[in-house]
């Protein structure tokens, strides 16, 4: 199993949040917990807790994430939006073009 890593893309499999896209805000190795977040209805300060077999992870960094999570910078809320907007909005283009 590939190693999940702070900043990355996940999407809820399970539950009521189930196809909602998240980034990977912490993991927990004993329990095998993941910490996602969305900006919006789970904050960074306020992560959303998932198993790990519940979550499709993308294993794809936003760049801009990457670079903050590189230099140990906060990453805000706004930051998690942004990725999260313009993923989703490559996805919605390459499907209306096939």
């Amino acid at each position: 199993m590939r190693q999940l890593e702070k900043g990355m893309f996940a999407r809820s499999l399970a539950g009521h949040d189930k196809g909602r896209l998240y980034i990977i805000t912490g993991t927990e190795e004993e329990g095998g917990r993941v910490y996602l977040a969305d900006g919006v209805h789970h904050t960074v300060d306020r992560p959303k807790a998932k198993k790990r077999m519940h979550i499709q992870p993308d294993y794809h960094t936003d760049p801009g994430l990457k670079k903050k999570t590189e230099r140990d910078l906060t990453i805000t809320d706004a930051d998690i939006r942004e990725a999260i907007y313009i993923k989703e909005e490559k996805a919605d283009v390459k499907n209306r073009c096939n």
